[in-house]
């Protein structure tokens, strides 16, 4: 796939879970969230590899932005990531919005739950759309 082909082009990219933390948004959730504690506890748990599928499934693609995480591009211009929340069923998904580099994190009940379903929408989903 494109997604594959870029990786394997590209290489692995070195994804620096801090500057990315440093720059994210919040809507509904809060920094010391339960989830988004969990999420970025999950995130620096990932390989290498992992991580360039997460960053490929929010923003369409596995590059970091040269400036770092403060320049990621969205569809209109200079886009922090973001981490909406999901309040919909716990047994979905996560899904994401690569035009905005959003993801749209459910309330998972438990650490491993968030850290297996985030795993097998990345694994599963590359180009992040989630499916209602």
């Amino acid at each position: 796939s494109d997604s594959e082909l870029e990786l394997l082009i590209s290489g692995l990219p070195s994804i620096d879970i801090d500057d990315l933390k440093a720059n994210t948004e919040y809507h509904k959730y809060l920094q010391n969230s339960l989830q988004v504690q969990w999420f970025w506890r999950a995130l620096r748990s990932f390989s290498q590899s992992e991580r360039a599928k997460f960053l490929q499934f929010v923003t369409g693609t596995s590059k970091v932005p040269l400036q770092g995480f403060s320049a990621l591009e969205g569809m209109n211009g200079t886009q922090k990531f973001q981490i909406h929340r999901d309040d919909r069923s716990t047994d979905r998904l996560p899904s994401a919005h690569t035009c905005f580099n959003q993801l749209d994190l459910p309330v998972y009940e438990t650490y491993d739950k968030l850290r297996k379903q985030l795993l097998t929408a990345i694994s599963e989903c590359p180009e992040g759309f989630g499916l209602a």
